[in-house]
């Protein structure tokens, strides 16, 4: 959601090895503790498989996988996230919070798929194109902007 009087763009800020992501909030359903996986086959390898999330069967997206790091598939949350009317969940390490980024300088920040390889993008907007607009939608946040939100949301 962007306030249009303040310039401000609410976002989810999440953790994956060492790097924070931000992911628009008005996609984010809810945060949760990470629930069994039943692996599937023939799927791309960011896809840990399908867990049941609130009766529904949501495939799980490993986000460090996604991003192109070498991760083990051990999360410590699960980030759930509306694609219309269906709903994935993204496999994180930590949930930092809700931050408001100032938007004019979400244009400065690298996106959240800028490092994913081009097979791992052709092969989300192949099973999924509501899901890469949503991660295109991203960012990726360098240390020094974390710090700034950080000592702002203490000053407040």
């Amino acid at each position: 959601m962007t306030d249009a009087f303040s310039g401000q763009s609410r976002t989810l800020v999440v953790g994956i090895k060492g790097r924070l992501c931000a992911v628009p909030l008005p996609h984010v359903i809810e945060i949760m503790r990470p629930l069994p996986v039943e692996p599937i086959s023939a799927v791309p390898a960011f896809v840990q498989g399908i867990s049941i999330i609130r009766g529904i069967p949501t495939p799980v997206l490993d986000l460090g996988a996604l991003l192109g790091m070498l991760t083990n598939g051990v999360a410590e949350r699960f980030v759930t996230l509306r694609l219309g009317e269906r709903q994935v969940a993204l496999s994180v390490d930590s949930v930092l919070g809700v931050r408001e980024l100032d938007v004019s300088k979400i244009r400065e920040l690298p996106p959240l798929l800028r490092e994913a390889s081009k097979d791992v993008i052709e092969a989300m907007g192949t099973l999924d194109e509501q899901l890469l607009v949503v991660l295109c939608a991203g960012w990726e946040l360098p240390d020094e902007v974390w710090q700034t939100l950080a000592t702002e949301e203490m000053a407040s």
